[in-house]
């Protein structure tokens, strides 16, 4: 019997599999989060400067020009420890080191158990929602692309195009391989997503002379709308909008954050696409039957 057989048959060990996952993922997760902004500023530093006088560029953090995905292995931000494999266990090695770095004693950040904590359990409730299936592969893909994006744009205003651009692309092959919706649906899912808020920052523009989104999140609402379709487009739009300004009100009379300071939108769209994608048709049927149109 192979693994996948074995895992199929056993409920238990597909929860143990997915969490023990869900949590390695998470952690690789940190580190896209960590490094991706830092090459892609230093990349578009380089840009300016060979648009410029050439002079040499200073990348935001040290050693970030040469850092890759993969490589070079961990290290402690404040003094350059190496981190070792038993330092690197998820959430454990945190726990365990009562959150500091045992060379140096600084502070390591909560941040980084919190996005693999809960990278095991949104990928539990994946598995949940669709079982052991192909879906399940394919939707968590597209949950974990949405972790990274989240914690990205909330610390740095960005949607990298190294990951709206993909999770766009795969959004269409999986609905050409018949894993979610149909081909022509996913298209102008894609068409549709995009286009809706393109027009909605240029009327914004032109009304208030101020840009009220970026471009990353027109890809991020084009990919969603290739993953799910066209007619879950609005209830993602209502969603995110609705709890954009919940939050935004709250964070304004609560915390006395500037009216004028921007948000980002991406956490929000992430949220109200990955609920759309799990609950989607079931919140559509019970607005049209309380709207007595079902």
């Amino acid at each position: 019997m192979d693994l996948f057989t074995l895992l199929a048959s056993d409920p238990a060990l597909q929860v143990v599999a997915i969490v023990c996952g869900g949590l390695i993922v998470g952690s690789f997760l940190n580190v896209v989060i960590h490094r991706l902004p830092l090459r892609l500023e230093t990349e578009w530093r380089e840009q300016c400067a060979a648009m410029t006088d050439g002079t040499a560029v200073t990348a935001p953090e040290k050693g970030a020009a040469s850092y890759g995905l993969l490589w070079p292995p961990s290290s402690c931000p404040h003094c350059g420890h190496r981190i070792r494999p038993w330092e690197n266990i998820p959430v454990v090695s945190w726990l365990m080191l009562r959150g500091r770095c045992s060379g140096c004693g600084e502070r390591i950040s909560a941040r980084y158990p919190v996005v693999e904590a809960v990278t095991a359990v949104l990928s539990l409730v994946v598995l949940w929602r669709f079982g052991w299936t192909v879906q399940t592969a394919a939707a968590l893909l597209f949950t974990w692309a949405l972790v990274a994006l989240t914690a990205i744009d909330l610390d740095h205003m960005l949607l990298p195009d190294g990951i709206t651009l993909p999770l766009l692309w795969l959004g269409l092959l999986v609905s050409v391989a018949g894993w979610s919706v149909a081909p022509s649906t996913a298209i102008i899912g894609a068409i549709a997503g995009y286009l809706a808020l393109w027009v909605v920052y240029h009327v914004f523009r032109l009304l208030t002379g101020k840009e009220g989104m970026g471009y990353g999140d027109f890809k991020l609402l084009a990919a969603l709308g290739a993953w799910m379709g066209w007619q879950s487009l609005p209830l993602i739009v209502i969603l995110s909008s609705a709890v954009g300004a919940i939050v935004g009100v709250a964070m304004i009379a609560g915390l006395g954050r500037g009216r004028d300071q921007p948000i980002p939108f991406g956490p929000y769209l992430a949220a109200a696409g990955w609920i759309a994608m799990l609950w989607g048709d079931r919140i559509i049927g019970l607005y049209l039957h309380l709207a007595g149109l079902r």
